[in-house]
């Protein structure tokens, strides 16, 4: 876990990175129906957007509530390490897949137009994107990117 501000902001960078990429690679795929050389290009296009919009949206909105609601109701300070963990990313992924959602219902309504499947598109895409995004975030991406971040970054190295 980063152990200060800067430790936090090169941590989140790291993990927004990998998420959003996942993500729009999973959703792209869902919207045409497969994993394909179009749908990869089609989520390396529409990433950069996206990867700004969560990197936003976890450090300025998500983030603070988030650790909040883990440090409150599901692990404390003296918790072990893998609780912690568990509880924030837990408690991160809830938000982000319901504000990231509405980021790509947007996205939808504005490529096609039919603003009118806002609502439809975005609570349908909730927990296609909950049920990617939190075993994801858990068994893949939270473990590699705290091993690249402590190995690139050992405690007390960054001040």
């Amino acid at each position: 876990m980063p152990q200060n501000k800067k430790e936090s902001l090169i941590y989140t960078v790291l993990m927004c990175f990998v998420m959003v990429l996942w993500m729009s690679m999973y959703n792209v795929a869902l919207h045409m129906g497969g994993f394909s050389a179009e749908s990869v290009r089609e989520g390396w296009m529409g990433f950069p957007l996206a990867y700004i919009c969560a990197l936003c949206l976890d450090w300025f909105v998500v983030s603070g509530p988030a650790k909040a609601a883990a440090f409150r109701f599901f692990a404390d300070r003296d918790s072990s390490p893998s609780r912690k963990v568990i509880a924030v990313s837990c408690c991160m992924v809830v938000p982000m897949v319901i504000f990231m959602s509405l980021y790509g219902g947007l996205e939808m309504c504005i490529v096609t137009g039919q603003w009118r499947l806002l609502p439809l598109v975005w609570l349908t895409n909730i927990p296609k994107n909950f049920v990617m995004a939190l075993p994801f975030q858990l068994l893949v991406a939270g473990p590699v990117v705290r091993t690249v971040f402590r190995r690139a970054f050992p405690v007390g190295t960054i001040v």
